[in-house]
């Protein structure tokens, strides 16, 4: 048993440094860019692409060379990452603020951490290989190794942000890792050796015969073209769906970047399932379930439901968990002999990669929207394979394409109806809308095509002719951070920006109320508290602003003062400054300067001592970027902050409460502090344009807060006992989370 538990601890071990790697790196990068999802879609797309190089190598290394030339090159290939290690960040990096940072961020990683990365993802396929070569009597099926490196994946991600984030900084992480890889290389060689030593090693590169799994098919002597393009389907569609649950459920419904390594690890899940002998899911149990599953999910979609989030993520992610398994099983059922091993996974690779580059380069320049999910899921029941007597029906049948068009027409005729109705949106007429078309829909699933273009209608209707309770949508603006939307409410008074589902910001269409402040900037609530206290005679001369949103603060603008705006994203400004929509800073802010990139990069630029009123009101959708709540974050807002300067936090957060990091954050360094949460509004207020709202103000002496203070609805933030200082290498949001 020897040699199965060494390999088997050397995949495992390799996995469990593959994956661990990628978010922490991820943690390093995302200060740099706001923290959009992108950033980690983007990184998958290259550690995917890295992992298809290192597939490659093994598939060519294999061929081409012979077992020991291959275990000497390899041996020396595995120490070469020792030079580069630890991993961080190289000094000098700053991404662009006005073009697309994606082909920084590739070069960013391929310097950072393509050498190590590289070299593990090798592992798999090669440690498959040597393991078929060592004669083992359990060595038959070497595909039991695939299995055993998707569990450590999977514990990595799991174990990263549960156990690793929240108790070691980042400078220890990239230690910790280091230390795994000099442990890997031991294993690595001591894997080498053991396949040198073994009787069963063949002279040639390949072997000439091997014994094929009972899973393998028997054909695996010749491979076909149609079957290496079934095996690239197979893997772009999983591929492509992680990336698109893990942007519509981090954007759409829950903001939370810990969200993001859920989807990957059910991705490896699902490979750890069906490559571990016996299924545990039969193929037509998981077929049948799919369609049922989906048309619930379908609805939801449809009807552009947010809550209740836990139970709406729960049902995406289930989706995906099916979907998954329906392909990955199939790539499983239909592996070759471990003799075209390293090309099997090459292809499975590179339909990954296509995948990614699908979702991550390509669907947000040619999609205003995302479009790519969608499309995909209408993919997945392209390729549902057919039991029984629907198997031997034939694909195409005329029907397949009428009845989904009348499926169409019928669609339509029912939002119309409801919409002259004013029903549109309430439970009933959204269950009149979208409940008989799902159930026509979900009728055509035992024929593939027609369930595909049943779903595309129904998407492809309901996209041209809902209106959701949010509004008409006017304009959709996608960019590497995001997909903004502005849209004109149902009563046709207000314009908003939204992202994801989170509204920026508002303006009144009324001429008579063009340049009053709205949501969470209202007059009343906090925001406008602020600028109240601190006018006339008190007024602060000299204001920053990171977040631009609609520019909704720009109107507390008074002659005599500088103000400047930080925005990380370009696409932002273009909507402020569109006076289609939003005329804020026209009207009231403009020759006021707005400074793109990310606000912490930015303001290290700016003259210290030069704001005496510096504002925090930046977001990645409901979430506020961890890079500007760290000690060095408030060392660099004090630094360029006047001696009497006040600082404001916008801290409006469904989903983490953000107050005791706050706290913490200004005990640290013995600044005084309060907070507001101005919460309950009357029906008035919220007719007005008014949204509920937190803010957390901060000051070198309580002398400087004191107009705020006596008004008695700010009180004093104090610091609670045991809660963890966030610094740049350390924070988790886990203790945070408002579960409820």
């Amino acid at each position: 048993m020897l040699i199965p538990l060494i390999y088997g601890l050397t995949a495992f071990a390799s996995a469990t440094l593959l994956f661990l790697v990628q978010p922490m790196f991820a943690r390093m990068l995302l200060p740099m860019l706001g923290g959009a999802p992108a950033v980690w879609n983007t990184a998958l797309v290259f550690y995917q692409a890295v992992l298809l190089a290192g597939y490659l190598y093994a598939h060519l290394t294999t061929r081409w060379l012979g077992g020991r030339q291959q275990w000497l090159l390899h041996a020396a290939l595995v120490l070469l990452p020792l030079v580069v290690l630890p991993i961080a960040v190289p000094g000098g990096w700053q991404p662009p603020t006005t073009t697309n940072p994606i082909p920084w961020l590739l070069a960013l990683l391929t310097v950072a951490v393509g050498l190590p990365f590289f070299v593990i993802s090798t592992s798999s396929p090669l440690l498959q290989a040597w393991y078929a070569r060592t004669g083992h009597r359990m060595a038959n099926d070497p595909y039991i190794l695939y299995a055993a490196s998707n569990v450590g994946s999977m514990c990595a991600l799991l174990g990263y942000p549960t156990l690793i984030e929240p108790r070691l900084a980042l400078v220890e992480q990239s230690r910790l890792w280091s230390v795994g890889y000099v442990v890997l290389v031991v294993l690595i060689l001591a894997c080498a050796a053991l396949v040198a030593r073994s009787p069963a090693v063949a002279a040639t590169p390949v072997p000439a015969t091997t014994d094929v799994p009972k899973a393998a098919s028997t054909t695996a002597e010749k491979l076909s073209t149609s079957r290496r393009l079934r095996w690239l389907l197979l893997a772009f569609i999983p591929s492509s769906l992680m990336m698109s649950v893990t942007t519509y459920i981090t954007t759409q419904i829950a903001p939370l970047p810990l969200l993001w390594v859920i989807p990957l690890a059910i991705y490896l899940l699902t490979f750890i399932l069906v490559f571990a002998g016996r299924p545990l899911f039969s193929q037509r149990l998981l077929v049948r379930a799919f369609p049922l599953v989906l048309i619930l999910l379908v609805i939801l979609m449809l009807a552009q439901a947010t809550q209740p989030m836990v139970l709406i993520a729960l049902l995406h992610l289930v989706t995906f968990f099916l979907a998954t398994m329906i392909c990955h099983g199939a790539i499983a059922a239909d592996r070759p002999a471990p003799r075209h091993l390293t090309e099997f996974y090459l292809w499975m690779s590179a339909g990954g990669v296509l995948g990614g580059i699908f979702n991550a380069l390509v669907a947000p320049v040619i999609f205003p929207s995302i479009v790519e999910y969608p499309l995909v899921l209408a993919l997945t029941c392209l390729i549902l394979p057919r039991f029984g007597a629907d198997a031997a029906l034939p694909f195409f049948q005329r029907r397949d394409l009428a009845l989904p068009l009348i499926l169409g027409g019928v669609l339509a005729a029912l939002i119309v109806s409801m919409s002259a109705l004013g029903m549109q949106n309430n439970v009933l007429g959204l269950a009149v809308i979208f409940g008989p078309p799902a159930l026509c829909c979900f009728s055509f699933s035992r024929r593939p095509l027609r369930f595909a273009l049943g779903l595309g209608v129904l998407f492809l209707v309901s996209g041209v002719l809902y209106t959701s309770g949010q509004g008409q949508e006017l304009a959709t603006e996608r960019s590497f951070f995001g997909l903004h939307r502005i849209m004109l409410d149902p009563t046709g008074r207000y314009h908003t920006i939204v992202h994801g589902g989170t509204v920026h910001g508002m303006q009144s269409t009324d001429p008579a109320r063009l340049t009053q402040p709205l949501t969470y900037y209202y007059p009343t609530g906090p925001a406008g508290q602020i600028f109240a206290a601190y006018s006339g005679a008190h007024a602060k001369q000299r204001v920053g602003v990171v977040g631009l949103g609609a520019g909704s603060l720009a109107c507390y603008q008074r002659p005599g003062q500088s103000w400047t705006f930080y925005e990380l994203d370009p696409r932002v400004e273009e909507i402020a400054r569109d006076p289609r929509y939003f005329t804020y800073l026209r009207d009231c802010a403009p020759d006021s300067p707005v400074v793109l990139g990310d606000g912490r990069l930015s303001l290290a630029g700016a003259p210290d001592g030069g704001y005496d009123l510096l504002m925090l009101d930046a977001y990645s959708s409901d979430t506020v970027p961890v890079h500007l709540l760290t000690r060095e974050a408030l060392a660099l807002y004090l630094t360029k902050l006047a001696p009497d300067g006040v600082l404001a936090f916008h801290i409006s957060n469904q989903y983490l409460d953000l107050k005791p990091v706050i706290a913490r954050l200004a005990d640290d360094v013995g600044l005084v502090c309060l907070a507001q949460d101005d919460l309950a509004l009357s029906a008035e207020e919220a007719a007005a344009g008014k949204s509920a709202s937190q803010w957390v103000v901060m000051a070198r002496r309580s002398t400087d807060l004191e107009r705020l203070g006596s008004n008695g609805r700010w009180t004093p933030l104090v610091a609670q006992p045991g809660t963890a200082l966030w610094t740049d290498s350390f924070s988790s949001i886990l203790e945070l989370i408002r579960w409820r």
